[in-house]
Order: structure tokens, then C-alpha cells, then sequence
């Protein structure tokens, strides 16, 4: 095991993780990754004990395998897992720091087993509009239809809401929330995470929304035959959308988490 203070974020694939890290990553007490030559600094990428989100499909995708979904019941989960991990991922970090921070998407549906693994460790899970997710995941998952992209989102969500009772230490960030009051956000994470001082916001972009929001607005506006199949879309999901405190509908609308935004034990 160790002495430090670890920290598992994680969140689907265009939630805001990377964002979220760099600031955590800024303040004195905090190692994160950089420049480890992988994708987005991530640490899935890093290790060998558990197959990384691609080996699932990868954006858009690995939420529906359910061989994705880790918990203390994973055969992955042995007596050695932790020292692996921290064998793998300390090259990586700055181990002056008594916070050490490991970021990856597929965090969000493995918190379990990790927890499993670091029982003292906390999770900071990223979550964010399912619209704006979906659509600026399609770069990534050109052959999933929009329909099939917010049908990821909403598996991925409920396998976490069920996980999350779970979980000893918890803290659930939403991304609509973080950049309309990223200190007041950030102070809270400080405070969850038991830091002196500051994270730093300067890492937080307002305005990274605006083009997808545009793009969900032409949606509905379109001819005919689009505007219908947008309406047949937001028929099938808006339910789920409110139930995790968004709305189709209405992009603006942020409500809750239904886990609540905060656990700690």
C-alpha cells in the first residue's frame, strides 16, 4: 500500500476530466501525470493489470461491455493488485507529493474495484450534460448514431449511481457547475480532498460548450423529417435526462446528481 493520498478522477470521454486534473495537477500538494507520452496523460494507459477502455470499444462504446464494469468482485482484483498498480504508475508521479492523482474515463464504471484495491483512496467523478457529450464524442464514434451515443451515457450513469453507494469517498463535480463557478467548485473539491490552500481555476474554459449547443439547436431546427426524428430522440431519453438532472429540452437545466454531490466516511 502506501502513505499517500490517492485520487481517482474519472468521467466519460469529453466530460471535462482533463480540465478538472490540470487544475488539481497545479496546486502544491498534488502530483498528477505529464507527459508520459500516452493519451491525455492517462493512467489506464499505464498499467497492465486491467484492459484500457479501447480494448471495450473505446468513446462511446466500452460503457455497454460488461466485462468494462469492475468491482471487488473482478477476478482482476488479487491480493497483488495495488502494489502492480503503484508499481506501474509511480515512474509517473512525484512522489514528494502527498497527493497523487490517476485520471481516466473508464474510472467511472471500475470505481469499485479500485476502491477494492486502495480502500482509503477518494474518487472525484466528472459528469456532464449527456447532449453535449454525445455530440462531441461523434468525432471519436463515427459509425454510432446520436440515439446509440446517449444510450452509453445513460448505461454508464446508472451502472455508477449503482456503484456509488458503494463507495466510502465520494465526490461527484458537475461540469455545467465548474465552469459557471469554478473557484466556488474547486474549494469545494479542496475541502473534499482535505487540501491547505487553493486549487488553482485558471485551468477551467467557460465557453467549451457553446459550439455543441449551437449544434443541438440546429438539431431542432432543421426541416421537417429532422425535426421530427430530434423530437422521437428526446422522447425516448428525456426521462433518463431528468433523472440524472439534465434536460433535452433545456440545456440550461442542472439539477443534482441522484447520488448526491458529496460522500465521505
Amino acid at each position: 500500500m502506501t502513505d499517500h493520498r490517492l485520487v481517482f478522477v474519472g468521467g466519460l470521454h469529453r466530460s471535462g476530466t482533463t480540465p478538472l486534473t490540470r487544475c488539481l495537477a497545479a496546486h502544491p500538494q498534488i502530483s498528477g501525470f505529464e507527459g508520459t507520452g500516452v493519451e491525455e496523460d492517462e493512467g489506464q494507459h499505464l498499467q497492465s493489470v486491467y484492459p484500457p477502455a479501447r480494448a471495450h470499444g473505446g468513446p462511446g462504446r466500452f460503457a455497454l461491455a460488461p466485462a468494462a464494469h469492475l468491482t471487488e468482485r473482478s477476478p482482476l482484483l488479487t491480493p497483488d493488485t495495488s502494489a502492480r498498480l503503484l508499481e506501474q504508475w509511480s515512474p509517473h508521479w512525484d512522489l514528494s507529493k502527498p497527493v497523487l492523482v490517476e485520471k481516466s474515463p473508464p474510472n467511472l464504471i471500475m470505481t469499485r474495484f479500485l476502491q477494492g484495491a486502495f480502500g482509503e483512496a477518494r474518487f472525484v467523478m466528472v459528469v456532464r450534460h449527456p447532449a453535449i457529450v454525445s455530440l462531441s464524442t461523434r468525432k471519436w464514434a463515427r459509425l454510432r448514431s446520436l440515439d446509440a451515443l446517449l444510450g452509453h451515457w445513460f448505461a454508464a450513469h446508472r451502472t455508477f449511481e449503482e456503484d456509488a453507494a458503494f463507495l466510502h469517498r465520494l465526490l461527484v463535480v458537475k461540469y455545467e457547475r465548474l465552469v459557471a463557478d469554478p473557484e466556488g467548485t474547486l474549494a469545494e473539491l479542496a475541502a473534499f480532498l482535505e487540501l491547505d490552500g487553493e486549487i488553482p481555476a485558471g485551468g477551467i474554459d467557460t465557453r467549451r460548450s457553446a459550439t455543441y449547443e449551437r449544434q443541438w439547436a440546429e438539431l431542432a431546427d432543421g426541416g421537417l423529417w429532422r425535426r421530427e426524428r430530434f423530437r422521437s430522440l428526446c422522447r425516448r431519453h428525456e426521462p433518463a435526462a431528468n433523472h440524472f438532472g439534465y434536460s433535452l429540452l433545456d440545456l440550461d437545466r442542472t439539477d443534482p446528481f441522484p447520488v448526491g454531490s458529496t460522500r465521505s466516511s
